[in-house]
């Protein structure tokens, strides 16, 4: 699900891309796309804080089900946006809204499937060397594609339609959304909760949130702290591919052109983050994403400081470029995921996760915003001090990214959720709480239509229940 998320959320910057064609860049002239994409951030923090404590009071699967539904009914809805008499504003209303609700259903999947996710990564047939890199390989990598496909769908369309169609272009490149998505739904009809959630969640007992915040608020401000700093340079840094592929194409007005040009932009980002995958079991999240982080500020200071030779070699560019994406998906990008899902227990999980990921997106949001800002303050994006500001000060926020990530944030161990839920009883237990009603309960008692196997896993996680509480 998250590559159908990913391909969600960022078909629109090709939609935009087609609508300002079809209107004459009045959507850029009166700022409709920010509007839009705006919608869509504020949609999916929305989604991110909801179903991060429907995820933790109803369960995985429900958040990961609903999440499905919203992605598939207002991708749909969004294919047939229009305004009143083909007004652009019409449609450009219409459009936002349909992007808030399908932001919400992108928001969604992150504290129910990711978190789901993580929890299944700790499960008996999993070996523990690898316990981080499926997490990771199931969602940064997922959502990596998702963006690679959101650029290769309209391009495909193209070739299809050719230029003198483009609203079938559009209106197809959001509806076609809805595919993956339900084939993402008939998949998990048959899912179950992960054990962990059976075992620890606080589904039917208050969760006590003072003591929850005087447990975790260290770690969520940490990893909060670190993902907003990393989503406000990502997301806007997009503006560079305009730079590759303008020199690249000699400025070349073909969309077929252009959105070639951009699903290899997408792609540097592709093997940062499979890469990723294979080496955070040995060095673990902290580390990986210290490594990442550190590697980036330094390539970022030497394009910033070397942008005015680079662009005259725009290949050396585009390379450099590149690898400085990669980066994000290798550190952070794949980090921030596996910290945020594995650092607080299965009972407030969602909502933690659901926190963290919002913050991140809120980073992402001013970030949108204040780039631009930033390139005109130094000079607008026709003189090369006004390009390398940016590069100066992703790069500085990155090393700050660092220096927190290094003095705040903590290892993660294998099996580590299941060290945390045994010590979060503990703390409960110390200042009072009653740990009994936490887990399924009766959700867990066999009854006659259940297979061997199934009754079998039923008594097998009751008697973990029962142990965890005598621990």
């Amino acid at each position: 699900m998250p590559s159908c998320s990913g391909y969600a959320n960022a078909i629109t910057n090709d939609v935009n891309l087609i609508l300002n064609r079809l209107y004459d860049n009045e959507l850029t002239k009166r700022k409709y796309t920010n509007i839009v994409s705006s919608f869509v951030f504020a949609g999916t923090i929305v989604g991110m804080i909801l179903f991060g404590w429907l995820s933790d009071k109803i369960g995985r699967k429900f958040g990961m089900m609903s999440a499905s539904w919203i992605v598939i009914f207002f991708s749909l809805l969004s294919a047939a946006s229009s305004g009143a008499h083909h007004s652009l504003g019409g449609l450009v209303a219409m459009l936002s809204v349909c992007r808030f609700f399908l932001g919400i259903g992108v928001g969604a999947e992150y504290p129910c499937g990711s978190v789901s996710a993580s929890e299944r990564s700790e499960e008996k047939d999993i070996a523990r060397r690898s316990q981080h890199r499926w997490v990771v390989l199931a969602t940064n990598s997922m959502i990596t594609t998702g963006f690679v496909a959101s650029s290769f769908t309209p391009l495909v369309l193209l070739w299809i339609f050719g230029e003198h169609h483009l609203r079938a272009v559009w209106r197809m490149s959001l509806g076609l959304g809805a595919v993956p998505a339900f084939c993402v739904w008939l998949w998990r009809v048959g899912m179950k909760e992960p054990r962990r959630y059976q075992t620890d969640s606080m589904k039917y007992t208050k969760i006590p949130y003072s003591l929850v915040i005087r447990r975790y608020w260290k770690s969520l401000a940490a990893v909060s702290f670190v993902w907003c700093l990393f989503d406000f340079v990502v997301y806007p840094f997009n503006i560079y591919s305009s730079t590759v592929i303008n020199n690249i194409t000699g400025n070349s007005d073909s969309l077929v052109v252009i959105f070639g040009w951009n699903v290899i932009i997408n792609l540097f980002s592709v093997p940062g983050t499979v890469g990723g995958a294979f080496v955070i079991d040995y060095l673990g999240p902290k580390y990986t994403m210290l490594l990442g982080l550190v590697l980036q500020a330094i390539l970022g200071f030497i394009m910033a400081g070397l942008y005015k030779q680079l662009t005259k070699h725009i290949a050396a560019f585009a390379v450099l470029y590149g690898i400085f994406q990669s980066l994000s998906g290798f550190g952070p990008g794949n980090c921030t995921i596996v910290l945020a899902a594995k650092t607080s227990s299965t009972a407030v999980r969602g909502q933690y996760y659901g926190v963290a990921a919002a913050t991140g997106k809120l980073g992402a949001f001013i970030g949108t915003w204040a780039f631009p800002a930033i390139i005109d303050r130094f000079g607008g994006p026709s003189t090369d001090r006004g390009n390398t500001g940016p590069f100066w000060i992703a790069s500085a926020l990155q090393a700050l990214s660092a220096v927190v990530t290094y003095f705040y944030i903590q290892p993660i161990n294998t099996d580590g959720m299941v060290e945390e839920d045994a010590s979060f009883r503990e703390y409960l237990e110390q200042n009072g709480y009653d740990t009994s009603r936490m887990g399924l309960g009766s959700e867990l008692s066999t009854y006659e239509g259940d297979s061997v196997e199934e009754t079998a896993e039923k008594e097998e996680i009751a008697e973990t229940v029962e142990k965890e509480k005598v621990a």
